[in-house]
């Protein structure tokens, strides 16, 4: 928990005041715990100096967070209308047989969480989608699962 409230402290620096480190800080402590449990929002109001109820509060306004446990790796499939017209939906379904996986669900052996997102600004090359922080264009049946293999 040291090192996590040293984290915060350097990210503080950079701003005029503590209040306004609160995005950076949580995004610290998702790294740390893995995802927004109670004992993150704890840390990061203990290292704000801020209630409890204000940094929950911030976090739950933003859909960037995560809120519940993830898998080891968060596959965010666009779906937005490039992305759907160019095959999206058909690559949802794939997942779904091959991994049993449905948006906002993990997979049995916590090896993938997935999220549907309205757009990650990829439309040229739809469609697309982010792994972990790994951009994946130009997707289709074949690569989506040749990408995913990658990751363990």
């Amino acid at each position: 928990m040291e090192a996590f409230l040293r984290e915060v402290q350097e990210v503080v620096k950079r701003y005029p005041q503590k209040r306004a480190a609160i995005l950076p800080a949580l995004y610290l402590a998702e790294q740390r715990f893995g995802w927004l449990s109670q004992e993150a929002y704890e840390a990061v109001a203990e290292a704000l100096n801020m209630p409890k109820a204000t940094v929950k509060g911030v976090a739950t306004f933003y859909s960037m967070y995560r809120k519940a446990p993830m898998g080891r790796n968060l596959i965010q499939l666009c779906t937005n209308v490039a992305c759907m017209v160019m095959g999206a939906e058909t690559l949802l379904q794939l997942l779904e047989r091959r991994y049993g996986l449905r948006p906002g669900g993990t997979t049995e052996d916590g090896r993938f969480s997935l999220v549907v997102m309205e757009c990650i600004g990829a439309c040229d090359r739809a469609p697309a989608m982010l792994v972990n922080k790994d951009f994946h264009p130009n997707l289709n049946e074949n690569n989506i699962i040749e990408i995913l293999e990658g990751y363990s």
